[in-house]
């Protein structure tokens, strides 16, 4: 069972920039896929970026170039950096893990969560 919790949601205007924290990724977690979505209301989760100790960093589409995902080992912690918030980024974000191939570790993956996430909110 997972425990994540994920934190550094706010209102932000657009072209603003959030850093999102997930504290709880310990040793176990270390060679697991590991990642970010997000879910708006009334649309389907989205994948949004993922990581992996061998497959390497990968981003939504939606989000390449301006989101930054990165891991802080010493502090168990799963990093989100996003830049030029865009209205259409709001939505409720949540960090989690699953113990997949790396070719599978991608933003589409199914992933394991726990926590309530963090809400990120962009105006124009």
């Amino acid at each position: 069972q997972v425990h994540l919790v994920e934190s550094g949601g706010g209102s932000v205007q657009a072209g603003g920039s959030l850093r999102l924290s997930c504290i709880g990724f310990d040793y176990t977690y270390s060679t697991y896929c590991m990642g970010w979505f997000r879910q708006a209301p009334g649309k389907e989760r989205e994948g949004v970026a993922t990581m992996s100790g061998v497959a390497g960093k990968y981003y939504a589409d939606s989000v390449q170039g301006r989101f930054t995902i990165s891991h802080d080992s010493a502090k168990n912690t799963l990093f989100l950096e996003m830049n030029m918030l865009k209205p259409e980024d709001s939505a409720m974000y949540y960090c989690g893990v699953r113990n997949v191939a790396d070719w599978l570790c991608r933003p589409g993956v199914d992933l394991r969560y726990s926590g309530q996430g963090t809400q990120v909110t962009v105006s124009s």
